[in-house]
Formats: structure tokens, sequence, C-alpha cells
């Protein structure tokens, strides 16, 4: 018996959720997986009514889970950041969730590239360190979260990169950090995972030919690691990756990012294997509880409306299974996956004409099909 933490959040995260939640009772009828679900009410409804985001009562009991079903977060009566910080960041780092997994997938028919090309990138992007720890502030009229002494150095620095003759009254600044610790293990997740997955090499995505000190101390530790893994490395610029990523996706297999840059890349990502709508993720503790999740948002304008898109938490869901030792029972899902969309029983922003539901059913009543 698995116990799953249900965070379904805001918006369509609780309907793709509940469609999901079909498909694993679906393969629970029919493998040995079993599990029991406890629903947890974090999101924008209880912010709004009691300010509470996450609290540690919560993350303590999180951690006695195996594994967390996560949905969408965010709402425009919220600002901006206050959920995406005080639920999602602060999940990733209380539960370490330091890797984070996003596989890029041509779907055929919905690849929008001109030529029909298979492929199958595995993203494993660093999850709680470069540009997203909140290192950050304002110096000048509008700021004062920073020290004097931090603030003096910025200011002067700013000042030696400044060409006008008047120096500036204020300016912000974002701190990125990349600790030894933080990408060994890193890099040994990306190792393993890749020998796992039966590639040769794996490929590092930074921009070192800039930000030198940062990437370059990033680099110097994973060459060590290939050599400590017996496996190849490459390097790719981001925005080069940008570029090779639909010129030729097919050459790709496992692939490490940094924070900010996997962000980014795996959007894309998601668009090029055939939209927001087919894209899953895993954040990962390899030695802990793991969140499993879509990567699309809560889409407040079409939530209740019964058209959100449920495949990429169907897929969130298989990743799931995998990562609980199921590796058998996610791929009959995958099987699943790949009937209905076959057959376009799908969404309408996939060109079909099935709801949120229905696709759930179809998927649960696909994985019923493989029974023996």
């Amino acid at each position: 018996m698995k116990h799953i933490a249900l965070i379904p959040g805001d918006g369509i995260g609780k309907e793709v959720i509940d469609a999901g939640m079909k498909v694993l009772d679906a393969v629970s009828e029919i493998s040995s997986f079993d599990y029991d679900a406890e629903l947890f009410d974090v999101g924008s409804s209880r912010y709004l009514k009691t300010g509470e985001l996450i609290t540690d009562e919560e993350l303590a009991d999180l951690r006695e889970k195996d594994s967390i079903y996560f949905g969408a977060i965010g709402d425009p009566k919220v600002k901006p950041g206050v959920l995406e910080q005080g639920v999602l960041l602060k999940m990733r780092t209380a539960l370490d969730l330091y890797i984070n997994l996003r596989p890029v997938t041509s779907w055929h028919p919905y690849v929008p590239l001109k030529r029909e090309v298979d492929f199958d990138i595995h993203f494993i992007r660093e999850n709680t360190e470069d540009f997203y720890m909140g290192a950050g502030g304002m110096v000048g009229s509008s700021g004062g979260n920073v020290g004097i002494k931090l603030k003096r150095e910025l200011y002067e620095l700013r000042l030696s990169l400044d060409v006008s003759s008047e120096p500036p009254e204020e300016f912000a600044f974002e701190i990125g950090l990349l600790s030894r610790k933080g990408v060994e293990r890193f890099a040994d997740y990306a190792f393993e995972y890749a020998r796992a997955r039966g590639d040769e090499k794996v490929t590092l995505v930074d921009k070192a030919n800039v930000c030198t000190d940062i990437y370059g101390f990033q680099r110097r530790i994973f060459e060590a690691k290939a050599a400590e893994h017996g496996m190849k490395l490459d390097y790719m610029y981001v925005d080069a990756m940008a570029m090779a990523m639909i010129a030729r996706p097919e050459t790709f297999g496992t692939v490490a990012v940094p924070n900010l840059f996997g962000d980014v890349l795996t959007d894309l990502g998601a668009q090029l294997q055939g939209g927001l709508g087919l894209g899953a993720s895993g954040n990962i503790n390899p030695k802990g509880t793991s969140m499993f999740e879509p990567i699309h948002g809560s889409a407040p304008d079409i939530a209740g409306k019964g058209i959100a898109n449920p495949i990429a938490a169907i897929l969130a869901a298989k990743m799931m299974l995998d990562n609980l030792g199921y590796p058998e029972t996610g791929g009959i899902v995958l099987n699943a996956v790949r009937y209905c969309l076959k057959n376009g029983r799908v969404t309408p922003d996939m060109g079909g004409k099935m709801t949120t539901d229905e696709v759930g059913m179809a998927v649960s009543r696909a994985v019923l099909d493989q029974r023996t």
C-alpha cells in the first residue's frame, strides 16, 4: 500500500487531478499497485480566507507520504509570486526536491515540426539553486532589504557599469548561487539516470561563455563526475540548445540544465511535443518524498468549463508510478495515453471534442483493456 498526498491546488488543477485519479484507480484494478490518498487543502482559496500558504505541520505530514500528486497553483486574486514562492518553492526547499525531471517526447501527430521526427529528451533540471533562490532585492529609494555593506558594493558596481553622467537612484538585482554539494548531487543523478536509460552521455546546458564563474564551476564538477561514472559529457550553450531543439531534437537524450534555463527550455520542449497539456514533471528527492505534477498553470480562464487537458496530469501519474517502483504499471498508463492520442480521444486544445472527465475515462478504459 502506497500513501499518496493529493494537492489539487487551484483552477484546473482540481479537474486534471480528478482525471488522473480515475486512471490510478484503473491501474490498481489490474496490477499489484495499491494506494490510499489524503487530500491537502493548499492553495489560493485557503490563502484568501486565512492567509495560510503551507504550514510546517503539513510539510511534516508530506514527508511521511510515499509521494505527492500535485495539480496547479495560482489565482489572479493573489499577487504574483506569493503562492509560487510560499507553496511550490517552499515545498522544493523543505522536502529537498533537488531534481526536476521533465520528459519531452514526440507525440505524433501533435508535434508542430514540418518534418516527422521521433525524439525522447529527458531534461534533468537542478531544482533548488541557481537564480531561483530568492536572493535578490532593490537598492535605492524603494529598496531596503539589503545589508548596508552589500548595498554599497552593489551600488559601486552599478556606477562602474553606468555610462550616464548621473548616478542611478535605484536598481534591482538577483543573485545566482551554485554550491559544490548541490552540483555534485545534480551531476550524480544525471549520470546515473542516463546510464539507467541506456544513454552513453549527458549534455550539460549552460551559459559558461558569459557567466564564467558560476557555470565554469559547474562544468569542472560535471567533468570530474563524468570521469567518476565512466560516461561522456557534452556541452551546449542555452541559446544554441534552444535552436537545436527545433532543428535536431532527435540528437538529444539525457540533458542536464541549471534551474533558470531549465524552466525556459522545458516549456519550449512542452510546445515541441504538442503543447503544455502534454507536459509532465517530477520534483524528486531520490532518498525522500517526491512530487509529480503537470507543468501547466492553473488556467483560471477555463477552470470549471470541463475542457482542460488532463494528459499532462495523467503522464505525471505515470512518472509517479515509475518512481514508486512500478515501471511496468507506468508502462500500462503510457500505452493507454498513446492509444487515446492516436485515436483522437482528446480535449479541444488538441483538436478533439472530449471533456476533461471524458478523456480521463477514455484513458482509464484503455488501461483496463490491457488486463491480462
